[in-house]
């Protein structure tokens, strides 16, 4: 995993002595959201995987909290290495409070009641120019793309009401959830947008943050014979799958979804 990060990330972009940057004003925080999401699933996943090895449970649990932090740390010391940007205390303060938000449910609890999870949609963009510059800055290809476009992305918190229920007496669905996801649009710089591309101007518009409220499926709760299925259904459960959803917005119009990704 973290080779293929390597080559689809860092190998293009000249290397320099380690050194720390703050990126806290960039992309609208959504890069920020993107670790936060990716320690709590690299901790989610590190956990089914522990389970399935029938480990003690603190000891999984421990094991595969860290885990997600520890990925993510190697990940903020290749930052620290290149000269474009570097190591963030920002970054590490979200990969933190990722990976604290699987281990402390899993300690209390031991399920996730309150989940992170992520979802995207490719950005159509409308005219070459900013085509050719959405290329240069996100990839060409798709999984660069889910990596790099933050203007596709949407990170979601993911409430399951019946797992706070009185479980003997409520008829309320296991598997159904409310979700409130956070997105933003209109990002094709970090801190601003472009205004040439290649010497030409490019269409400005604004950048703005958006809000949604959504259902959402808590795929963990669906317990088949299987403990492969249960395990998969876990996995997959780091993402909000299609579901209905409001979109707000600053002074724009609020918009319904009957799916959204």
């Amino acid at each position: 995993g973290m080779v293929g990060l390597y080559n689809s990330w860092y190998k293009n972009y000249t290397q320099s002595r380690f050194h720390t940057f703050n990126d806290m004003a960039e992309w609208k925080q959504m890069d920020k959201f993107g670790h936060m999401w990716s320690a709590y699933a690299q901790g989610i996943l590190n956990n089914e995987l522990w389970r399935f090895t029938g480990i003690e449970r603190k000891k999984r649990i421990w094991i595969a909290g860290l885990s997600g932090f520890t990925y993510q740390t190697i990940i903020e010391i290749l930052d620290g290495y290149c000269s474009q940007w570097g190591w963030s205390w920002g970054d590490i303060a979200f990969n933190t409070a990722g990976s604290g938000a699987m281990l402390a449910q899993e300690l209390a609890w031991n399920e996730q009641k309150i989940q992170i999870k992520w979802s995207f949609h490719r950005k159509a963009y409308p005219t070459t120019d900013l085509s050719t510059r959405s290329n240069e800055l996100f990839g060409k290809g798709d999984l660069e793309r889910m990596l790099k476009d933050y203007n596709g992305q949407t990170y979601w918190t993911s409430f399951n009401f019946y797992s706070f229920m009185d479980k003997e007496q409520t008829k309320f669905p296991k598997w159904l959830s409310i979700a409130i996801g956070y997105g933003a649009e209109g990002m094709i710089g970090a801190r601003t947008n472009v205004i040439l591309v290649d010497g030409k101007p490019v269409p400005q518009f604004p950048r703005y943050r958006q809000y949604y409220l959504g259902l959402d499926f808590d795929l963990a709760r669906i317990q088949t014979k299987s403990r492969f299925l249960n395990g998969l259904f876990k996995v997959i459960n780091i993402v909000r799958l299609p579901a209905p959803a409001v979109e707000f917005n600053h002074g724009r119009n609020t918009k319904f979804y009957w799916l959204y990704f």
